[in-house]
This record gives C-alpha cells, sequence and structure tokens, in this order.
C-alpha cells in the first residue's frame, strides 16, 4: 500500500516489485507538487489509518483500495484534504473492529474507567450489556495509536475510537492541533513495552518509554511528551519495538541501541508523560 501527502492511496502486488533494477524502477506516479508519505505490505484482514498535519485522520479496510495492475498511476482518493493540510503518515493496523459502535464505546467507557480505577474492567456495562467475556477478548485485541505534535504533546489512543468508515471522506479527529500543540508530526501504532525517540529541529533528543505516555481520547490535546524551546520544534519520531523493528516518520527501520530508556538528554530537557492533564474536547469531532 502506496500513500501520497495528497491523500491518494494505491494497492500492488509485491509481484510487481521482484525484479528491481540497480538504477530503480517506478513505483507511482506522482504529481508536481505530491510526494510519498508513507509505504508497507498489507493484507486484506487489515485496515489503513491515515493520518494528518492538521489533526484529522481516516480508518479503511484495505479492501477498499483495489489492486492495480500498473505502477505508473496515482491512486485514488484515501482521504479528502482540508486547504493546507497534507497526509504525514500510513499505518496499517489490525481489522478488529468490534460488532457495533455502542458496543465499541461501551468498552472505551469501561477500560477508561478501570484504568482511573472507578470500576472493576471485567463487569457489565448496563447500558450494551458489555460482558466480563467480550470484554476479554476486545481487550486482548486492542491496539493504540500514539500521535505527537511539533510543540512536543502527545498522547495514545485507543484504536476502537477511530472507527472504520469508507476511504475518501474528510475523516475524523486525530488530536487538538490549537497553538498549544502545533501540528502533527507523527501517528502510528505502538506498543506497550516499545520504546520511542523523538528529535528537534534544534539537534536534542530524547528516548523513552511508551507504557508512561498517557492514555487519552483522539479529540484531546495530550500531556507533555519533550519540554521545547519557544523557537523549537519536533521533527521526527521513530519507535522502537522490542523484537528490534523500527517504525516512525522517515526513520524507520533504525537499530536499538542500550537497553533503557533516557530520560532526559544533555542540557536537561525532560519527558514529562504523565505531568499534564488532558483538555477535554470541545464540539463536533467528526466530519
Amino acid at each position: 500500500m502506496f500513500a501520497t501527502a495528497s491523500g491518494n492511496v494505491r494497492r500492488n502486488s509485491l509481484s510487481d516489485f521482484t525484479r528491481v533494477f540497480a538504477n530503480g524502477k517506478i513505483a507511482m506516479k506522482l504529481d508536481r507538487d505530491d510526494r510519498l508519505v508513507g509505504v508497507r505490505t498489507c493484507t486484506e484482514n487489515e485496515d489503513v489509518l491515515l493520518a494528518t498535519r492538521g489533526g484529522k485522520c481516516i480508518r479503511f479496510s484495505v479492501g477498499e483500495v483495489r489492486v492495480f495492475s500498473g505502477r505508473t498511476s496515482t491512486g485514488v482518493r484515501g482521504i479528502r484534504l482540508a486547504k493546507g493540510d497534507e497526509v504525514i503518515s500510513m499505518s496499517i493496523v489490525d481489522h478488529a473492529e468490534a460488532e457495533s459502535r455502542g458496543e465499541r464505546d461501551a468498552y472505551v467507557r469501561q477500560a477508561s474507567a478501570a484504568r482511573r480505577g472507578e470500576g472493576a474492567p471485567a463487569g457489565v456495562d448496563e447500558e450494551i450489556g458489555l460482558a466480563p467475556e467480550r470484554f476479554v477478548e476486545l481487550a486482548a485485541a486492542e491496539q493504540f495509536i500514539l500521535t505527537v505534535t511539533e510543540n512536543g504533546f502527545g498522547k495514545r489512543t485507543s484504536a476502537y475510537e477511530y472507527r472504520i468508515t469508507r476511504r475518501g471522506g474528510q475523516g475524523i479527529v486525530n488530536i487538538d492541533t490549537g497553538s498549544r500543540n502545533g501540528n502533527v508530526v507523527a501517528s502510528f501504532p505502538v506498543g506497550e513495552s516499545d520504546q520511542i525517540m523523538m528529535v528537534t529541529d534544534a539537534g536534542q533528543l530524547i528516548r523513552t518509554t511508551v507504557d508512561g505516555i498517557r492514555i487519552a481520547g483522539r479529540n484531546t490535546q495530550g500531556v507533555t511528551l519533550f519540554r521545547v524551546e519557544a523557537d523549537e520544534r519536533v521533527t521526527s519520531v521513530s519507535r522502537f519495538a522490542e523484537d528490534g523493528e523500527g517504525e516512525g516518520n522517515g526513520n524507520d527501520g533504525l537499530p536499538r541501541r542500550g537497553n533503557g530508556a533516557d530520560a532526559a538528554s544533555d542540557d536537561g530537557h525532560r519527558s514529562a508523560a504523565d505531568g499534564d492533564d488532558d483538555t477535554a474536547p470541545d464540539g463536533e469531532d467528526e466530519a
């Protein structure tokens, strides 16, 4: 699956790229002002998640994009962008959809209460009747999406909050991108045992663990992950998984180094993943 900054996507068989010459091979036709932002292998049992710089996102089934027979087309529309916005990342996530929106919302509500210590995770939701067995089943399949903004704020959000739609829509809110947060620089799935590395345009970096980043809803501002200076911006985020695989916005495949997570950079920048309260959503979050 290919994705471009303008919101186009295209799917090809891997067999189209079995013979790649020394001088390269055309993979996708791009308009003059467009560029690739992601290429991932995928299966019919997975979903595509596109995230934009302006804080929107869309999730649709891989099957929504037909397999193209050629390599020189621009593809089809994955997300309809607002003026000035662009896609900054594409992720492939497991297709683990709840049976209904009500069940999905009940799970998210119940899981949030359990994390706050306000209820047993295996209780039955009175409104939807979410049985303990079903709660455990949904919890086992749950994924989390990490989103980071240029001003150093971010959060983890349950993938159940990203409803599956048809491709080509305007999408839904991924994170609040007001003046406090700034634009989105990265958004991708993470595991509880992963670590991330963030780098700024001033040459500062920090490495921290994912399990210390607060889980929050989509339409929130998140918490401080990297304290940056007034004229400094986070430009890159990479994931370091237990199996050594890397993922991020432009730094895929970086090797792991060391066994611990750096809590602060040399000049005193520090992580504050649990130090700020989330800002509650305001208004309608879906377009």
